[in-house]
């Protein structure tokens, strides 16, 4: 067996908090780097590396960006960046417009799109963009991971890219709630410095019906 070989067997059977310790190592950060990085608190990184800390699909992320690795090196599907091996991955329906409902009772012909396991949940779905709204962020093409949340107060998701219907239409914003003479507001932003923002009243009917976790895919 090859040094290659015997180091490619070695990091398969590592656990998610070595490979994150052995990343940082080989990147040459401190715990305290690394947690600045990603914006995680120091203390919660190191329980992390000792195995005593299951982390959240957003940990991992934000981890994987921090250290310029695929998820899937952390969770152990990919030795290398360059070089991934195959992930193990389950469907989630594919829409292309925000249902009204829950998803797999969309009157839509569903799709199903594979997710990586650990993004899995039987309340998330998958959404085909066609808005252009949350240039650059999120751009049209782009698929996202959505957690059906519906009628979740929009004060819960402060700043959060949701899936939301106005008076019946679909569209994804940031939502924020102020107070503005004495009355409450929903304000709908997109990133898109270009769309006008949206300004919601008791009048209208508005429902949050899931919020972005994560883009999934994009074409390139």
């Amino acid at each position: 067996m090859t040094t290659t070989d015997s180091l490619i067997a070695r990091r398969a059977r590592e656990t998610f908090g070595q490979r994150v310790r052995g990343r940082r190592r080989d990147l040459r950060l401190t715990q305290a780097d690394l947690a600045e990085l990603a914006k995680i608190n120091q203390g919660y990184i190191s329980e992390i590396e000792r195995d005593r800390r299951n982390p959240s699909r957003r940990t991992i992320g934000a981890l994987a960006v921090a250290l310029d690795v695929p998820e899937g090196v952390l969770i152990g599907g990919a030795q290398e960046h360059d070089a991934p091996q195959l992930l193990e991955t389950r469907p989630l329906p594919l829409l292309g417009s925000i249902p009204a409902g829950p998803p797999a009772e969309s009157q839509e012909q569903l799709e199903m799109f594979p997710v990586l396991r650990h993004l899995w949940h039987p309340d998330y779905y998958c959404l085909r963009l066609s808005y252009d709204s949350m240039e650059p962020t999120l751009k049209p093409g782009d698929i996202v991971l959505v957690h059906y949340r519906p009628d979740v107060a929009a004060e819960h998701v402060q700043g959060r890219i949701c899936a939301c219907l106005v008076d019946g239409t679909p569209t994804l914003k940031r939502v924020s709630v102020e107070q503005r003479n004495g009355g409450r507001f929903i304000i709908l932003r997109g990133d898109n410095p270009h769309v006008p923002p949206l300004v919601i009243d008791e009048s209208r009917d508005f429902s949050i019906q899931g919020t972005v976790v994560k883009l999934v895919s994009r074409d390139l």
